[in-house]
């Protein structure tokens, strides 16, 4: 039941995460590409606002795991740990630089993938929200 509180309590967290992402990708004027001078409009919007989502909450979703598998790894010294703390810490890494809001605070700008730019964030919001679940 503790664990069931604790994964509830971190979804919630994602959740508030995910609002303070969406509400930082729309308040930005960004633009389209490096140098292109084309404002992002419509469905270009809404798929660079569903990428901050979720690379932010997966981002979070991430340091959980690392946080657990560190603990673990500490406990027990099992190698098996170690190599899911280092798989959880090359997730993180992709969630972070793949995040369109860190991209934009770097100096450059948003492509124009379309759905497909967001589509590996979805998946691995999904994988690592299963890992959280199993590893609790």
């Amino acid at each position: 039941m503790k664990e069931n509180r604790a994964l509830i309590g971190m979804a919630a967290v994602a959740l508030v995460i995910g609002v303070i992402a969406y509400a930082l990708a729309s308040q930005s004027s960004f633009i389209m590409g490096h140098g292109m001078g084309q404002y992002m409009s419509g469905d270009y919007l809404i798929n660079y606002q569903a990428k901050a989502v979720l690379a932010s909450i997966n981002t979070f979703f991430l340091i959980g795991l690392f946080s657990i598998y560190w603990r673990v790894y500490r406990e027990t010294g099992l190698e098996f740990s170690l190599c899911l703390m280092i798989f959880s810490f090359a997730l993180l890494l992709y969630a972070l630089v793949s995040n369109p809001l860190l991209v934009s605070v770097a100096g450059f700008r948003a492509s124009g993938l379309g759905p497909f730019a967001m589509l590996p964030d979805l998946f691995i919001s999904v994988a690592s929200f299963t890992l959280l679940y199993i590893s609790r």
